[in-house]
């Protein structure tokens, strides 16, 4: 028998909470719950999970904190935000503290069980077979240690960052629009609405890393109107 997936699902709101372990359940996966922040900190550092699926407003310590401590541990802990949907804010602080998704409330209970999917699978999908990626400014990417430069001066990246990297590597000579890299690296059908903001937050953040200036882009430079393209040392 294959082993389940296990999540963890850190919720206040009890009619929530008891909904998305009852759905999550049906589905097959094995879930654990908590509704105070501390407690969640714990169990998330703690634990083994497949996904976190993580509210962003909980007593004690909050959705955010909770994530940033889990990046600080484990860059590659697939993580997925509840945000208020009206506050953008909730959902740029989350994506850039290196959680890989956000769905905002209300939100649907099939869209939110396709999201945890998509997630999983590119979690299960891991590294790609390029070692290194070379980009035009002269960083190296270790694809497979998440990290770029040496000790004195390390960059690390989380694995959903990797795997952007790695899909516009893998398609260098092009590039490449938000909603094939939604397909493509978040696993999202083209029938789903998802924002672009999840592609242009990670965008924003891979900059940071890797450009000596961020406004003015070398290795992942904007096409008007066709995407994002990923610029190597030549050959």
């Amino acid at each position: 028998m294959a082993r389940k997936s296990r999540l963890l699902i850190v919720e206040d709101e009890a009619a929530i909470r008891s909904g998305l372990v009852d759905v999550f359940v049906y589905h097959g996966y094995d879930v654990e719950t908590a509704e105070h922040g501390e407690v969640g900190l714990k169990m998330a550092l703690g634990g083994t999970f497949d996904l976190i699926l993580l509210d962003v407003m909980l007593p004690g310590i909050d959705g955010f904190e909770i994530c940033n401590r889990i990046r600080q541990q484990d860059r590659q802990q697939p993580v997925i935000m509840l945000t208020a949907k009206s506050s953008d804010e909730d959902i740029v602080q989350g994506l850039t503290l290196g959680a890989d998704d956000y769905v905002a409330k209300p939100f649907s209970v099939t869209q939110l069980v396709l999201r945890v999917q998509a997630v999983l699978r590119r979690s299960a999908f891991g590294a790609a077979e390029q070692r290194e990626i070379r980009l035009v400014n002269g960083v190296v990417v270790d694809t497979e240690n998440l990290c770029a430069g040496g000790d004195d001066a390390k960059i690390v990246f989380t694995r959903r960052e990797m795997d952007l990297l790695q899909y516009l590597n893998q398609q260098a000579d092009r590039p490449v629009a938000r909603e094939e890299l939604l397909a493509r690296v978040w696993g999202y059908a083209n029938h789903m609405e998802i924002e672009t903001r999840t592609v242009d937050i990670h965008i924003a953040k891979l900059r940071r890393k890797i450009e000596q200036d961020p406004a003015s882009p070398q290795a992942i430079v904007t096409v008007r109107g066709a995407g994002y393209r990923l610029m190597l040392q030549a050959q």
